[in-house]
């Protein structure tokens, strides 16, 4: 008689690490002081800096998480800054 097969055990599940909510402000360069919070009930995220008061707004979806509002203020700022250096150009 032939032995029974047993049953593969699945795989532990891999464990997401938590995103950072609070990041550096980028015009006061003080680390950890802009915090970013998001209001799923009027759809929008702000980040502000605690430090020099610097804040900037967007709008959210479901799927927004804290780093993407900073990741758009920084982007936000670098197109700012191109367009002055092509006008004084």
């Amino acid at each position: 008689m032939g032995k029974r097969k047993s049953r593969a055990k699945p795989p532990p599940k891999k464990r997401m690490d938590k995103l950072d909510t609070v990041f550096s402000c980028p015009f006061c360069n003080h680390g950890t002081s802009v915090e970013c919070r998001i209001d799923m009930k009027n759809l929008i995220g702000e980040a502000s800096c605690q430090i020099c008061q610097e804040s900037f707004s967007t709008t959210v979806t479901a799927l927004t998480e804290p780093i993407d509002i900073y990741s758009e203020w920084i982007d936000e700022c670098e197109r700012v800054n191109n367009l002055e250096d092509e006008e004084d150009a």
